[in-house]
């Protein structure tokens, strides 16, 4: 049974990096030295939890250019920030994508090219390399830039589990890898975002405790859009004061989500909330901004340094404890 390790938080346990995971970063780690641009495909509803921070670590310097796939399922202006964000980095690029888009694919191979001037021609072919975590669009990408049906494209996280690799041009080469998860998420606020979207297999968290999490972000940036959807008869100051759990319910009895004897069936109404969120019925939702995941970022790094600290005085040997403070001077 392949190791897997997870991370709780009001009541979600997502089992997060399964065993195959370190072949795949030892494979993959070898496969960036010969490569020139990586394509870091984002999901643009929640980009800088999408954000692989072990694949950061393994391109190094490389030139990155970074796509926030199914942007028509998100908030534009908070797209716009995101874009703004990482235009703002070094050796970086950002682009707003939907495969849908006409001729959208023939728009990422120039910009390759400009990230990577010294590379083109039949001597020095320009290398891409195309990552990101499970079930964010890497198939529909690629057979976007191929032109075909070259990979498979399910919406379900781990279909692609072999690299692959395409010709775009007589000089440009693409390789795909499967999608790549990293061993511990540092802010529980993304383990919710990612399990919303969907990036973890159905089996890997409790959709209800996911459903509250998501439905508590909809109450104070989208109350309108939940109000809209769900035509419950109250208005915004109402919604915002309803506790998650009351939200759900009242979701579940208005979507016919009910047990025999007209009990809620709480698991029916979060399903039908993850829904609607991930195939766009709530509208283009938008669950970070930068600074929202900055401030997740840097609470989770404290709280993770307050745990390594904890846990090394609790292994350190009774020799190397403090020495006792001397006993005060009486002498005086």
């Amino acid at each position: 049974m392949a190791e897997e390790v997870g991370f709780v938080r009001a009541g979600v346990g997502v089992q997060w990096f399964p065993g195959h995971m370190h072949a795949t970063v030892k494979a993959l780690r070898e496969r960036l030295k010969a490569i020139d641009v990586v394509i870091e495909l984002l999901d643009a509803r929640a980009p800088g939890s999408s954000a692989n921070p072990l694949l950061a670590e393994l391109i190094g310097a490389r030139p990155v250019l970074k796509l926030l796939n199914k942007d028509d399922l998100a908030d534009p202006q908070r797209t716009a920030q995101w874009l703004a964000h990482y235009e703002a980095q070094p050796n970086t690029r950002a682009l707003a994508w939907r495969a849908s888009t006409p001729g959208a694919a023939h728009r990422l191979v120039p910009l390759c090219r400009q990230l990577a001037p010294h590379r083109g021609g039949m001597v020095k072919p320009l290398r891409v390399l195309v990552a990101g975590i499970p079930n964010v669009g890497k198939s529909t990408l690629i057979n976007a830039l191929v032109g075909r049906r070259a990979a498979k494209a399910a919406d379900e996280p781990g279909v692609t589990r072999q690299e692959q690799r395409f010709v775009l041009a007589d000089d440009v080469y693409l390789v795909d890898t499967p999608g790549l998860l990293w061993p511990k998420i540092l802010a529980p606020e993304s383990g919710d975002c990612l399990a919303a979207l969907g990036s973890v297999g159905r089996n890997a968290y409790d959709e209800e405790a996911v459903a509250l999490a998501l439905l508590s972000w909809l109450q104070c940036d989208y109350p309108q859009a939940v109000l809209d959807r769900y035509r419950l008869g109250i208005d915004v100051a109402a919604l915002a004061a309803m506790p998650t759990e009351a939200l759900l319910a009242a979701i579940g009895r208005r979507r016919g989500a009910l047990l025999p004897g007209g009990r809620i069936d709480s698991h029916k109404a979060a399903e039908v909330v993850l829904g609607d969120f991930r195939g766009g019925a709530l509208g283009r939702i938008t669950l970070e901004t930068p600074q929202r995941f900055a401030a997740w970022m840097q609470a989770a790094q404290a709280a993770e340094a307050e745990r390594q600290a904890a846990r090394a005085a609790r292994r350190r040997p009774r020799s190397e404890s403090p020495p006792a403070a001397p006993p005060p001077d009486t002498t005086a």
